[in-house]
């Protein structure tokens, strides 16, 4: 069975995205990133937020580690 995936925040770019994403790498927690921006050629339609994903058995730790 796959893992539960869950957005755990979004931001209104990329760039704070992977601010966020970095001290989540260094605590070994597995996340990815998911913008609606026709792979980067269309940044403008991030209209709905760019979205940080982790698995749901992570999102306590993670949520601590964000704070």
């Amino acid at each position: 069975m796959a893992d539960e995936l869950i957005v755990l925040r979004t931001f209104l770019n990329k760039i704070d995205a992977e601010l966020a994403k970095l001290p989540l790498d260094a605590a070994g927690i597995v996340s990815m990133i998911q913008a609606d921006d026709a792979g980067g050629t269309r940044p403008y339609l991030w209209m709905g937020g760019v979205k940080l994903i982790v698995r749901a058995e992570d999102a306590g730790r993670a949520n601590e580690i964000l704070a």
